[in-house]
């Protein structure tokens, strides 16, 4: 319906009887759902705690406790701003991924299929998968760690076990995937606390914590190698795609104030979320970096520290925890990554439908990406040991890196259009700032592919003309790289979200009218059958 000229035009989803082609919101009154009172509260910020809660967990999972492990024993401080960094535009980009869902109804990866042509949208769940894939490898192996710490089992063996623990995380989510969040939750944050209390006797130098947060810095490729991981490790590309349609599980107001307070309150949820992973990691940095560089290191400590992983860490925590600091470790981490996995297999079952318009049962969705994840995993562990296994969750990390664009720059195309996003669109700063911030994240990328890439062929023993062949398929490899990145960032949006635009006065009239279910955003019903999968019976709708 056309506006007045003098009245400006407000967008909904939804309204009254009008439908449209491809409608993406279904009422279902069969599940548990969370709904948003029509009025203007702070207390409505309950209502929407949850999603950015989730989406943290993958924040403080076993990659980012490698990384960070790794990074405080070997520069100390001095990369402590990249967590500062990535904190920021974690926060930023999370919050663009939830006004995303909550604008127009749809999450990223469906905006993707109705956006793109068959074969980049395909090209693209292809990189989706693989960074789902990239993201299990840490889990796979920080369980496995887990498991040799608490009860002897070796590496590759523990790995194996982990295609099993997935099934038993699904079989525990049937008795509520809240009451196991939580639980999971309250493990890993005890082993925050101890990192917390273990800052009061390793003692990190104030000023030189506060220069390694403000005060950039790059030693080596070494260094560069490690940011990048840092960044896989907080910034993941597949949290844009679950955030987005986790926040779809709200049954939320359609009016003006309704969709700007939904949107407000996710930004002040996922603050609080990552607040509390930036908090987390920078502990395990500073305990990591004051007890490895720490001049009364012994001489077992001294080893621990040059190969740290996630096997040799439980030594960081011996003064709060003595000897029961291997066990407790083990426990936490192994909460750390079951957790995560809740969130893989979410992301996992949203990307499938997205960008196929395929739904798997999440037993089987979880067991074949866990199944692509133990490949890689057990080959390294039975020929590296724990240490190459390590690195291969810090490689695991830099997959992620280097795949955030491609889930970014859609991203931040979709939220600055307005036919996606009507007046909602990002404002001109807002845009500015995340496409720095993609910007330099994509400029470190491309910085340490061309510096490995001359540097490997510097070292290499190959004749001139393996050199040589070598260093155009590379060169072609970062090509096809740049490219794809360059496709995406020009090519112009061209799919509207189908919103209907409703006049003021008609958005305030559906505002007040008591009991109008039309004034609210129904609930996805495959978005609230995949959160929560258990149905009430028909007593419990009386």
């Amino acid at each position: 319906m056309a506006a007045p000229p003098t009245q400006q035009p407000q967008f909904m989803t939804s309204g009254g009887s009008r439908t449209y082609p491809n409608e993406s919101l279904i009422e279902n009154i069969e599940y548990d759902q969370i709904v948003v009172p029509d009025k203007t509260s702070w207390k409505n910020l309950f209502a929407y705690m949850g999603p950015g809660f989730l989406v943290s967990i993958a924040y403080i999972d076993p990659g980012n406790f490698q990384t960070d492990l790794q990074s405080g024993a070997q520069y100390k401080y001095g990369l402590l701003w990249i967590i500062l960094l990535a904190s920021f535009a974690a926060l930023i980009i999370q919050s663009l991924a939830a006004n995303l869902g909550v604008v127009t109804g749809k999450h990223l990866a469906e905006h993707c299929r109705q956006e793109y042509p068959k074969i980049p949208n395909f090209i693209l769940w292809i990189l989706a998968e693989i960074a789902i894939v990239a993201c299990d490898i840490p889990e796979v192996i920080g369980t496995a760690f887990a498991l040799d710490m608490l009860f002897g089992i070796p590496l590759w063996i523990g790995v194996l076990i982990t295609g099993l623990s997935t099934l038993v995380l699904l079989l525990l989510q049937q008795y509520g995937v809240r009451k196991l969040e939580i639980l999971i939750a309250f493990l890993v944050l005890t082993i925050a606390g101890c990192f917390f209390a273990e800052l009061k006797y390793a003692k990190p130098d104030a000023s030189e914590v506060l220069r390694g947060l403000f005060i950039p810095q790059l030693k080596g490729s070494g260094a560069t190698k490690l940011a990048i991981s840092l960044l896989g490790a907080m910034v993941m590309p597949h949290n844009l795609f679950l955030h987005s349609a986790l926040v779809l599980s709200r049954k939320i107001p359609r009016s003006v104030n309704g969709i700007k307070e939904a949107c407000r309150f996710y930004l002040i949820e996922s603050g609080l979320a990552l607040m509390v992973a930036f908090l987390i990691n920078i502990s395990v940095i500073s305990v990591s970096g004051a007890v490895c560089n720490s001049p009364n290191l012994n001489s077992d400590d001294l080893q621990s520290c040059k190969n740290l992983d996630l096997n040799e860490a439980s030594f960081l925590l011996k003064h709060v925890l003595g000897s029961w600091s291997s066990k407790l470790f083990a426990i936490a981490l192994l909460a750390s990554g079951q957790s995560s996995t809740i969130t893989g297999t979410y992301a996992g079952q949203y990307v499938m439908q997205g960008f196929l318009d395929l739904r798997l049962k999440p037993w089987i969705r979880n067991f074949l990406t866990r199944c692509l994840a133990i490949v890689p995993s057990l080959i390294v562990a039975i020929i590296g040991g724990s240490a190459g296994a390590g690195n291969l969750i810090i490689i695991a990390s830099m997959i992620l890196s280097f795949e955030l664009p491609f889930a970014l720059i859609p991203l931040l195309k979709f939220t600055s259009s307005k036919t996606k996003m009507g007046s909602h669109a990002n404002s001109v700063s807002v845009s500015t700032v995340t496409w720095i911030i993609g910007s330099l994240i994509m400029g470190i990328n491309v910085y340490y592919l061309a510096d490995k890439l001359v540097s490997s062929l510097r070292h290499s023993h190959l004749n001139i003309v393996g050199t040589v062949f070598c260093g155009l398929l590379g060169f072609l490899a970062m090509l096809i790289y740049l490219a794809g990145i360059g496709y995406l960032v020009i090519r112009k949006n061209k799919e509207g979200s189908h919103l209907i635009a409703l006049t003021a006065s008609e958005s305030r009239d559906m505002a007040n009218g008591a009991g109008d279910a039309s004034a609210y955003t129904l609930p996805r019903e495959d978005i609230v059958d995949m959160q929560l999968p258990q149905r009430r019976t028909s007593d419990g709708l009386g």
